[in-house]
Formats: C-alpha cells, sequence, structure tokens
C-alpha cells in the first residue's frame, strides 16, 4: 500500500480531513507517517481550509505503531507526523474511536484537541514490548495531564478508558454521536479561528519531590531484569527538568537504548507469539467457531468457581451446578470471599463486584443445565468421576451442545467415550487459579470435531484468555512439558541441593515465585495423587520419595501450614526446614546417591533443559503445533519471565548446539530420562533455531 492507500485526505466545508485507513488496527506502518504529512502540506496550502480532521477508519484510531518494524534498520526521517501535526497553522482535532495506543495517542497530542467517543480507550503502552514511547509522549503527556498521572500511565503502559482520559486532561471532550466524523467536522468548525494550543511549548511538568525515585523503589522488585520501565521513569523525569526539545532529544536516545536490547527482542518475539497461537491451519477453511450463548461450569470446588468468575469478568452469565446445595453454598462463598479481597485491595468496585456475582447463578443437578450451548467439567481429577459426569451430561444436554473438560492431564478419547457424541467432547484446561491465569488449553481429541475445536478456542478468547491448542496426551502440552522441570527440581534435592536454593535460582532468572513456594501454594496433595496414577501406569516411573513423603507426613503446604517450607500461623512466608533436609538426606542414603554442592547455572540448566528436551518430542509428535506455541504456554501458564521470552526462544539465546552438547553429557550421567529428542539434534547439527520448530504436518 502506498500513503495514498492507507491516508485519505477530503475537504468538506472548510474542514481538511485526514482519514487512517491502515486495517485491522491503523497501525503507523509504511507510507501512514508519509501520508499524514501529505495531507497536512495539502492543507496548509489550501487558505479554503480553516481546520483539519484527523481519525481512523474501521475500528479503531491509530493503535500503535508497527512493531515489526521495530529492530530493524530504517531511515530516520527528517520531518514526522508528530512535527506536522504540532506545527500545523490550522487547528488539528484528532476524533478517537476504538484505540489511539502508542504512537496513536503520540499523534493525537500533537493536535490541537482530542474528542473520543465514550468507549474508546487511550494509553502509551511502550514498556511492555521492552521500550518507550517513542514520539514525544513521554515529553508531552507529563505536560497536559502532569507528571504523576503520566508517569503511572507509562510505566503501567495500561489502557485509560476515554472518561478517564478527559478527567486527566487528555481528552478535551467525550461525545456521544453515531457519525464521529461529522461531529468532528463539526467541533473543527467551531473551534477554527480560536488559536493553537501547542502542548511542547508548555514549561517543564511539576514533579512531587521525591516522586521518582519512590517509583524506581516500587517496581524494583516487579521490574527487575527490565530496563524499560525505569527508562520511562527517567524520560518523564527529563520533561519535568528540560524543555521539550531538549526532553525529546533525551527520550530517542532512550528509545534507541532500548530497541535492541535482549529485553525488547524477547518482549517483541512473545507480542507476535501471542497472535499466532490463535491460528488452527490444520482446520479446515470452511470450519465456523459456534456462539456460546449460555454456559455452565458442572463442579463448584476452587475450580469450579475460578471458572465461573471468568465468564463473570467477562460479562457473560454462567449457570454454576453441582449436586448439592451445600456444595453450592460452599462454591459460592468461596467466589464471594475472592471478589471481597479484590474489593478490599481497590482493584474492584462494590457495585462492579455485586454485577459480577449476579452474572454466576448457582444451579442445583443436570437437569437445570441442559439448555446451555455448551458446559465445562471441573470435577475431582479422576478419570472414573469424569466419566460418569460425562455419561449424566451426555444423557441431558441438548443435542448440539459442546461437552469440555478442565482435565490437567487426562484421557480425552477415555471421557469422550462414555458419552454418545464424542465429536462434541474437548478439553479446555484452565491453569489455577483459573479466574487469574491467561492460559487456555483446548486439547483435541481422536473424535472432536473441527466444529468443536474452533468453538473451545473462541470461548476461550471470549472469557479473556489466551487459547492455546494441544493434542490429546497424558498431561497433553503445557503440564507434559513441564512434568521433566518438577522431576529435576525433585532429584536435586535428593542429590543435595536445597529448595531455598533451587527457588532462589528461578526467582534470580525472573520468576515471580520459586517451584517449591509454588508447590506449597497450589497444594502437595494434587500432584501427589497425579504421581500415584502414573506409577502405577508405568513400572518404569521415576518415584518422588522426598515429596511423597512430605504429603504423607500431612504437610501439604500453605494449607497446612507446612510443606517444602514451614508457615507460621496467618503469615504466607516460607521458612526453611531443617525436616526437609533430613528427609532428603534418608532418601539419598537409602538410594545409594551421594549428594554434592551445585552451582546455580547447573540448577537452572538442570530444569530448563529437561522440558526443553521434552518439548521437542512434543513437537516431533505434532501434539503442539509450533514452538511459539509452547513459549506462550510457559509465559502464561507457568510464570517464565516474559522479557526472556519463553522456554524455546529462551535456549536460542544459548544456542541450539551447546544445549544438545550438555544434554548428550547428561544422558551419559543420568541415563535415559536425558536421552536428546531427535528434532532437539536435528536442530542442533542444522544450526536451526528452537523458536521456528513447527510440528510434521506444518512443515
Amino acid at each position: 500500500m502506498g500513503e495514498q492507500d492507507v491516508v485519505q485526505y477530503a475537504v468538506e466545508d472548510g474542514i481538511g480531513v485526514i482519514t487512517i485507513n491502515n486495517p485491522p488496527v491503523n497501525a503507523l506502518g509504511a507510507g501512514v507517517s508519509e501520508g499524514i504529512i501529505t495531507s497536512v502540506d495539502k492543507a496548509e496550502a489550501d487558505h479554503n481550509v480553516r481546520a483539519l480532521v484527523l481519525i481512523g477508519a474501521g475500528r479503531s484510531f491509530i493503535a500503535g505503531a508497527d512493531i515489526r518494524r521495530f529492530g530493524t534498520k530504517r531511515e530516520q526521517p527528517t520531518r514526522r507526523s508528530y512535527d506536522a501535526l504540532e506545527q500545523c497553522s490550522k487547528p488539528v482535532v484528532a476524533a478517537i474511536h476504538g484505540y489511539a495506543l502508542g504512537g496513536g495517542l503520540e499523534n493525537a497530542l500533537c493536535c490541537t484537541w482530542r474528542i473520543a467517543v465514550p468507549t474508546a480507550k487511550v494509553g502509551l503502552p511502550e514498556v511492555l514490548i521492552g521500550v518507550i514511547p517513542g514520539g514525544g509522549g513521554t515529553q508531552r503527556l507529563p505536560r497536559l495531564a502532569g507528571a504523576k498521572a503520566a508517569l503511572e500511565m507509562i510505566v503501567s503502559g495500561r489502557h485509560v478508558p476515554a472518561p478517564e482520559a478527559k478527567a486527566m486532561g487528555i481528552i478535551d471532550e467525550v461525545v456521544e454521536t453515531n457519525d464521529l466524523r461529522a461531529t468532528a467536522i463539526a467541533f473543527a468548525r467551531e473551534k477554527a479561528g480560536q488559536g493553537l494550543r501547542r502542548i511542547s511549548e508548555r514549561p517543564p511538568a511539576s514533579a512531587e519531590p521525591g516522586m521518582f525515585d519512590a517509583q524506581r523503589k516500587a517496581i524494583a522488585r516487579k521490574a527487575r531484569g527490565q530496563p524499560a520501565p525505569f527508562a520511562a521513569i527517567a524520560a518523564v523525569e527529563a520533561a519535568c527538568s528540560m524543555s521539550c526539545s531538549e526532553g525529546l532529544v533525551e527520550e530517542r536516545r532512550l528509545f534507541g537504548e532500548l530497541e535492541n536490547s535482549p529485553e525488547a527482542r524477547s518482549l517483541r518475539y512473545a507480542f507476535f507469539a501471542e497472535r499466532e497461537v490463535t491460528k488452527l491451519p490444520q482446520l479446515p477453511k470452511e470450519t465456523a467457531a459456534a456462539d456460546v450463548k449460555s454456559a455452565a461450569v458442572v463442579g463448584a470446588g476452587t475450580m469450579g468457581g475460578g471458572i465461573a468468575m471468568s465468564f463473570a469478568d467477562s460479562g457473560l452469565p454462567v449457570k454454576l451446578m453441582d449436586a448439592t446445595r451445600e456444595a453450592l453454598d460452599r462454591g459460592m462463598e468461596r467466589i464471594r470471599s475472592n471478589y471481597a479481597v479484590s474489593v478490599k485491595r481497590g482493584s474492584l468496585t462494590q457495585a462492579e463486584m455485586d454485577k459480577r456475582l449476579a452474572l454466576i447463578e448457582p444451579v442445583e443437578g443436570y437437569d437445570a443445565i441442559a439448555d446451555c450451548d455448551a458446559v465445562i467439567e471441573a470435577v475431582f481429577e479422576q478419570l472414573a468421576v469424569k466419566q460418569d459426569v460425562f455419561a449424566k451430561l451426555d444423557a441431558v444436554m441438548k443435542p448440539g451442545a459442546f461437552l469440555f473438560t478442565n482435565s490437567s492431564a487426562l484421557d480425552i478419547d477415555a471421557i469422550a467415550a462414555s458419552t454418545k457424541r464424542p465429536e462434541a467432547v474437548a478439553g479446555t484446561h484452565f491453569f489455577a487459579p483459573a479466574n487469574v491465569m491467561k492460559l487456555f488449553e483446548v486439547v483435541e481429541g481422536n473424535r472432536t470435531a473441527p466444529e468443536t475445536l474452533a468453538t473451545g478456542m473462541k470461548l476461550g478468547r471470549a472469557i479473556g484468555k489466551i487459547s492455546a491448542y494441544a493434542g490429546n496426551c497424558d498431561g497433553f502440552v503445557a503440564n507434559r512439558s513441564r512434568i521433566p522441570f518438577g522431576l529435576e527440581q525433585n532429584l536435586m534435592v535428593e542429590e543435595g541441593a536445597r529448595p531455598e536454593q533451587i527457588d532462589r535460582v528461578m526467582v534470580n532468572f525472573g520468576y515471580p515465585m520459586g517451584p517449591f513456594a509454588v508447590n506449597d501454594l497450589s497444594g502437595l496433595d494434587v500432584n501427589y495423587m497425579t504421581r500415584k496414577r502414573r506409577a502405577a501406569a508405568d513400572p518404569n516411573y521415576r518415584k518422588w520419595p522426598v515429596a511423597d513423603r512430605i504429603v504423607e507426613m500431612g504437610r501439604k503446604g500453605q494449607k497446612t501450614g507446612a510443606g517444602w517450607y514451614r508457615y507460621e500461623p496467618g503469615d504466607r512466608t516460607p521458612h526453611p526446614d531443617p525436616i526437609v533436609d533430613q528427609i532428603a538426606l534418608e532418601v539419598a542414603a537409602e538410594l545409594g546417591i551421594e549428594q554434592k554442592v551445585f552451582t546455580d547455572e547447573e540448577i537452572l540448566h538442570r530444569l530448563l533443559f529437561a522440558s526443553l528436551n521434552e518439548a521437542c518430542k512434543i513437537l516431533a509428535e505434532g501434539k503442539a503445533l509450533r514452538a511459539s506455541d509452547i513459549d506462550v504456554m510457559w509465559l502464561n501458564g507457568f510464570g517464565f519471565p516474559r522479557y526472556r521470552g519463553g522456554l524455546m526462544f529462551w535456549a536460542d539465546e544459548i544456542g541450539a548446539q551447546a544445549v544438545y552438547n550438555q544434554v548428550a553429557a547428561w544422558h551419559q550421567r543420568y541415563g535415559a530420562r536425558w536421552a536428546p529428542a531427535p528434532l532437539l539434534r536435528e536442530i542442533a547439527e542444522a544450526g536451526g533455531k528452537f523458536r521456528e520448530a513447527k510440528a510434521p504436518a506444518l512443515r
């Protein structure tokens, strides 16, 4: 597309209208900035034009820069659209609908006036992809909205609704209209001749003493390893001490330092991986996903309640079903308590809590959900229990209903076999806590219909999740790829590593919590039951005796006051416990294992290389479609540090050959569990990238 295609210019009743038409979101791609400049120049040369309107066609104003151009060699223009808009001798009205994000908001800040429809959102989310605003946002927004408000917006990257943006002074008018173009033209005609308001001509913003140091301290833990939030603070600080022209130079310098940093490259990769994961190229082109207008959740326990909250949080009604009124009452009380915590923290209003609770309808018995379009089973993780539930669902659910299971590992085909409609059955695996975690694994059984799979993916997106495909196997993709991590985590304890050392290594790597602390938080008894099932099915299964003995002592994690760590009453701080060290010593002696001292790097690589090797097997079997899908799962299901891109991306930074050499060495030392996956060997020998690997059907 040339600039004439992506930007249109017209004159209507003395108002020049610049329309961005670069679908799907009007990103500032090739030709857009140039088209804006050309349009402004035409308006300047036409004495009949008294003012201008900048507006987006389609569903958005301008939703940001074209991220694909970041990190590439590109010529820096001598004149940018920001300059043309702000230096225009005639008033320019930015008419905002949809999103004005990043460069979109920065262009709007260079206009004389900004109007928006109530549903519009504005923001400067560049820190989420490892950079800072590079079009003057860090200098103009503080001068317009105040340093404190601008700092919060830029460091968090959040999207601000139009009414709030008006209260902050970013938007001049929120307009209720069915024709934004006509409204904007009328607004521009009214403002023509009233002079210009250039934000860059305002003096530096004022800031409270100590505000910037306080912000650095506030984000120190969450933003560790990420330079962008700290650069954003520095840029806004410049807006409070420099002229706008000086601040713009400093902003460009900081942006340039960040653009090609490892963190920015990783975050850009994650951004695109989360868009790619939604695509299922194996489905027939004519496959249509159904609209689920009524849904039910079977099982009012912790998981079922969290799933019901996910629907309510997205504004969708849901029925929560259990066999008894007592179970329902407990479930609803747990949901109310969870929402009440959010209200207490200030992240949710009481009115919003009441609205969400009203969307969750507790019902008894299967007959009460028979007319729903889809049902998600969330009962105890035992095959016989789930098969019984699905047989009952099959008997009552209307024809065409979709039957989904929240199983985290069990055989989808075995569950589907208990129905007369296996084509309507698929896995929809939520991660705990279900109302918080973004990952939504959609699992295809041997007889799952394409429409069922597509509907499951669409349903996940409808409730704010990131839907990712998985083939049917024990643990599916996410948990199966994580099993070796858990195994090595436990075996290293037998070999002499302490839980607190392993947790420290992983927190330093970027995880919010260490794996043993996470185990205690989620409860040790669930994985204990899974291990028992796997050991019964596989005579060669490598047991976890230390973990098993801890559970058998009644130590199930935080809920019992002790697990891998001990906990004081009312305090969730994990304290190392000599009892665990003693158990590890006893197990090592019984198994003839000589304990040793571990380096931090050995711990990190033992955990992650083991899972990487399994991920290569999963891809080769076609159970995952793309390596980048696995990265999305680790980022959104397991808390893998986003600024490292994901498991496969991170391994590429080390190099496939180096990873293969270490895995092969551990194969010699530890035996069959470390046998290099054929795909791992293939990528290493070819000098390839793990992140580019795909299932055989997609190669």
